[in-house]
């Protein structure tokens, strides 16, 4: 007799549950609803144990906290932590604050790498009176799409391109003080890795979780750099498409540890290949009709969308370091490897910013090529649509670059006023506080080897023992 009866779901019963939750999210269904749904349904599951609640720091670092059921469905509305203990949140004297659960971001997640009797759902910080927190950029973001949806009926969508490298081991970026080096899995690189490779393996294996949390899988494959993988998925509305980001990234980093190997999305974890980036495609509809498409427009979009890319660019040098966050991030701006540094846009010039793809009625949109993996999602994507909806227009000569070390990058920003106003005073200094932390521990000159400073104080790598150790 089996001691313990935990839920365990079928793959296509997953992916079935998670399309269903999204769906209700994706059509605004009333929040209370949702919630009423999903607490009776924890409460009449008796084969779960567990929900783990997550959140994401100003640097974009996710934070999980696992609350036993019963527990949480009583204590709901009075969820609280140590937001000291979290890197630029708040003060050790003003230390507690509290979790909302988003009922709509819920996930039924694949036990085999999750664990039985578990489900994850997103929830948003607030303070100790129950406001939102300033710091969370996730409630901001979402606030700005709820507001945007209220006035104009405008609805911002977005998928992203999200590159990774694998490598040998577990905990690689962590060792690598001590390793000093990254050990490839594979050799193959683009279209080139061979069926049961190491990276081929945990690919099929990736996307395979991917898709039964509810992503809408489109395509995967190696990337150019040997090692390195992209698994693509389908558009979603935009505050879904930046929790998927953070689902994705989970979702890699935890098949790859099962299989004794890490998946790191540094943004140049190895010098003399492709970096990896994070190419983010939005778009904008209204009453489910495409408003960047204009069949007879330039490059078929519309003036909207030309004015979206252009406002954007406008604050290209101002934005920079909410696109590049880390010392390794200006690696992967070198001209050398197709790196979109111009602050320009193209149909086809692949170096610049912002791409043009190729489109029709329904997918037409603009991308973002400058972003790497390691960018906070909800601050990014916030940053372009609050950006290229409603910032002002400035002419671009198309000739500028964006900077290639991080200290620019966070001159930039800390002299911006845009910078400041999008974020707000304190917010724009504590970010800029955070780099500047990590910046300083770090060589000013990237040179040609990568550096142990910028893998072991990078915001997704770093520990309270690795911060110690400088």
């Amino acid at each position: 007799m089996a001691l313990r009866d935990f839920l365990e779901i079928p793959y296509d019963q997953l992916e079935e549950m998670n399309l269903e939750a999204k769906a209700d999210r994706t059509s605004r269904k009333a929040a209370h609803e949702i919630q009423e749904k999903r607490m009776k349904y924890l409460h009449d599951e008796k084969r779960i144990k567990a929900v783990t609640l997550c959140f994401t720091d100003l640097e974009g670092r996710l934070h999980m906290l696992d609350y036993d059921k019963k527990f949480m469905l009583k204590s709901a509305d009075n969820l609280t932590f140590d937001g000291s203990s979290i890197r630029g949140f708040s003060a050790q004297k003003e230390s507690d604050l509290r979790l909302a659960v988003d009922w709509s971001a819920f996930y039924w997640v694949p036990s085999d790498f999750f664990g039985p009797g578990k489900v994850l759902v997103f929830s948003e910080v607030l303070e100790k009176d129950g406001t939102p927190y300033v710091a969370d950029m996730r409630s901001r973001f979402k606030r700005f799409l709820n507001d945007l949806y209220e006035s104009d009926g405008y609805t911002c969508n977005a998928a992203n391109e999200i590159e990774g490298f694998l490598f040998t081991g577990r905990n690689a970026e962590q060792a690598f003080a001590s390793t000093g080096a990254f050990e490839f899995v594979a050799q193959g690189g683009y279209y080139h890795s061979l069926p049961g490779d190491p990276l081929r393996s945990f690919i099929d294996t990736a996307a395979e979780v991917q898709r039964a949390m509810g992503f809408a899988n489109e395509k995967d494959h190696p990337e150019v750099a040997p090692s390195q993988f992209e698994m693509n998925y389908g558009y979603a509305e935009a505050s879904i498409a930046a929790d998927q980001i953070q689902l994705y990234k989970l979702l890699c980093r935890q098949v790859a540890h099962n299989l004794g190997l890490t998946a790191s999305f540094l943004p140049k974890p190895v010098v003399g290949i492709n970096g990896s980036g994070m190419h983010t495609n939005m778009s904008v509809s209204q009453n489910g009709k495409n408003l960047f498409w204009q069949e007879d427009g330039q490059d078929q979009l519309s003036e909207l969308a030309h004015s979206y890319i252009r406002r954007i660019l406008s604050v290209g040098n101002d934005i920079c370091l909410i696109m590049n966050s880390s010392v390794n991030s200006y690696r992967r701006l070198d001209p050398h490897f197709e790196a979109p540094n111009q602050i320009k846009s193209s149909p086809t010039d692949r170096g610049s910013m912002v791409r043009i793809p190729i489109g029709n009625e329904r997918s037409a949109r603009v991308e973002v090529r400058s972003i790497a993996p390691d960018a906070n999602p909800y601050m990014a994507l916030y940053t372009f649509f609050k950006t290229g909806l409603q910032g002002a227009e400035k002419k671009v000569s198309g000739k500028e670059i964006l900077p290639d070390n991080v200290y620019d990058a966070i001159s930039n920003f800390r002299k911006s006023s845009y910078a400041k106003e999008l974020l707000g005073a304190e917010v724009h200094d504590k970010y800029a506080s955070l780099k500047e932390m990590a910046a300083d521990r770090s060589p000013r000159r990237l040179g040609t080897v990568v550096k142990t400073s910028e893998i072991q104080f990078h915001h997704e790598v770093q520990n309270q023992l690795l911060w110690n150790q400088f």
